[in-house]
């Protein structure tokens, strides 16, 4: 029996076309409606057709218009809770690293994680702030490599 793609959660394959043009066009009026620090409003009609009105404070609507970005340029987008425990297949994916390598890290310290029987579990939360401070350390690498190139200019 063959299923289709669009029965299967966005975070397991691509968005379609229609889903992406969704999202752009959701994203758009969210941010033509946003102002700096007030909460959005906005009116849906609901199933009976009935107007209802859904308040977005600011922070949640910056997340929702970051995810709509992602879905409209085509990107598979998951959802991860911080409080999740993740496997180690799970955490090298979003590190976009092997998880032999991310086994190695660790063994070395680098991220706390629980053993549960044989198993390894991390934290997202734990996850996430390593790869942030890693994405620090690239960034300020980066940059200054970028000034020592520019001394020889």
């Amino acid at each position: 029996m063959t299923m289709s793609a669009f029965a299967e959660k966005l975070g397991d394959r691509l968005p379609s076309a229609n889903e992406r043009a969704a999202a752009n066009q959701l994203r758009q009026i969210l941010a033509a409606l946003a102002t700096s620090d007030t909460q959005q409003r906005l009116r849906v009609l609901d199933q009976a057709g009935q107007p209802a009105e859904i308040i977005l404070a600011p922070a949640l609507s910056g997340l929702l218009m970051d995810l709509l970005r992602y879905i409209g340029q085509g990107d598979a987008v998951s959802l991860v809770p911080v409080s999740q425990m993740l496997t180690t297949q799970q955490a090298a994916d979003i590190l976009n690293v092997s998880r032999p390598f991310l086994v190695s890290l660790l063994e070395k310290g680098a991220i706390d994680h629980v053993t549960v029987g044989r198993h390894r579990r991390i934290k997202a939360e734990h996850l996430f702030a390593y790869k942030k401070a890693r994405d620090t350390k690239r960034s300020d690498a980066l940059s200054e490599l970028a000034a020592l190139d520019a001394e020889h200019l």
